[in-house]
């Protein structure tokens, strides 16, 4: 296994410029993902670190070697596609063999890695089919099987379970994350999923039209996002942001949402720091987004202190939990609320949001202002 260095890589295909300058490191034996919307630059990248495509300018490292511009078979590199491509006239154990017989490996090498590849992937009953007879997620496992049978210094993957059902997806994430566990390969995966990043991913990169966004672990990207993309991208329901202001209050800061649909209290510090961070050095009271989770929206069935009158306008009934858009005035926020806590659409109630996991971005470049009371 082998550490992977991107340095500065750019990719343009004639006037379209697919990945700009981008730089990231994958540890040794590290599971890695690159997150992003589709036609981000993440598979242009991916196949550039393969060697399925030159990059027009920047290096690639492979253990620190320079093989930015070596062909992909001098690599040592194995990649499992979004689409199975097995060999359809091959059974099971002839696609996993296929790497191995190519550099005429012995008979006994050969049997002896397949069969232990197979056993790993919980395969090794399913040797004897043809892809025909398989079903999605045991094609899944022969295609990672032909890319680890080889023992690659690296292992990468392009969206490969695009192809299957829900059910299937949930139960092969814990079965690739298994499978990295026990093969400490270094793996670069490729998904517009965020809840298959979160998942899998010892760390997360996320890209937005061929710009790397921000690099980090899964919970840094959650709950530090370094601007309103990643805020929005990363996290379901999706982060809630409104517009809104801050006011200097008697003894506090209101923070006023929307056109005064809502004003809360917070510490009196926030107007100072928002004045010492916001662009050009003024206070950025009417140039402010502000970001909060849903898990941060708090709701109650009586008035209190802090909290603002709201109604349910819908209710999505999840089982263990509920997401519930809460109306006030103009605006609507998303809550995450234990099931059943709210009845039925229409009920008042009442909101607050929790100051510490309150996020405030620069309306004008969607950047964060850092600040975390």
């Amino acid at each position: 296994m082998a550490e992977i260095r991107v340095d500065h890589l750019h990719k343009a295909f004639g006037d379209f410029n697919a990945v700009r300058d981008s730089s990231f490191a994958v540890g040794n034996g590290e599971f890695f993902c690159l997150l992003g919307p589709s036609g981000c630059g993440k598979t242009t990248t991916l196949r550039m670190i393969a060697g399925l495509e030159l990059p027009s300018s920047g290096r690639i490292l492979l253990g620190g070697e320079d093989v930015t511009f070596r062909r992909a078979a001098e690599r040592d590199i194995a990649f499992v596609f979004q689409l199975f491509a097995l060999y359809p006239h091959l059974t099971a154990y002839g696609n996993i063999a296929f790497p191995l017989r190519a550099t005429n490996e012995k008979r006994n090498v050969v049997d002896r890695r397949v069969r232990e590849v197979a056993k790993a992937l919980r395969i090794d009953g399913l040797l004897d089919k043809r892809p025909s007879a398989l079903s999605g997620g045991d094609m899944q496992r022969v295609a990672i099987g032909r890319a680890l049978v080889r023992r690659p210094k690296a292992l990468l993957m392009d969206e490969p379970m695009g192809a299957l059902d829900a059910k299937l997806r949930e139960e092969m994430r814990a079965e690739l994350k298994h499978i990295h566990i026990e093969n400490e390969a270094t793996t670069v995966y490729v998904t517009h999923d965020q809840v298959e990043a979160m998942a899998m991913a010892d760390r997360i990169a996320i890209m937005n039209d061929g710009v790397l966004q921000q690099v980090g672990l899964p919970s840094d990207v959650y709950q530090y996002p370094v601007n309103l993309f990643v805020a929005q991208f990363v996290g379901s329901p999706i982060m809630n942001v409104a517009n809104g202001a801050i006011r200097p209050g008697d003894g506090c800061t209101n923070v006023v949402l929307g056109e005064g649909d809502a004003v809360q209290r917070f510490p009196v510090e926030l107007f100072q720091r928002v004045a010492e961070r916001a662009a050009e050095g003024r206070h950025g009271e009417d140039k402010l987004a502000i970001g909060v989770r849903p898990e941060a929206v708090l709701v109650a069935h009586q008035p209190a202190d802090g909290y603002f009158p709201a109604e349910a306008h819908i209710i999505e009934r999840l089982g263990p939990h509920d997401i519930v858009d809460l109306k006030f005035g103009t605006q609507l926020f998303r809550s995450r609320t234990a099931s059943g806590y709210v009845k039925k659409a229409g009920d008042a109630v009442w909101a607050r949001l929790d100051e510490k996991q309150t996020h405030f971005f620069d309306r004008r470049t969607g950047e964060s202002l850092r600040i975390r009371l």
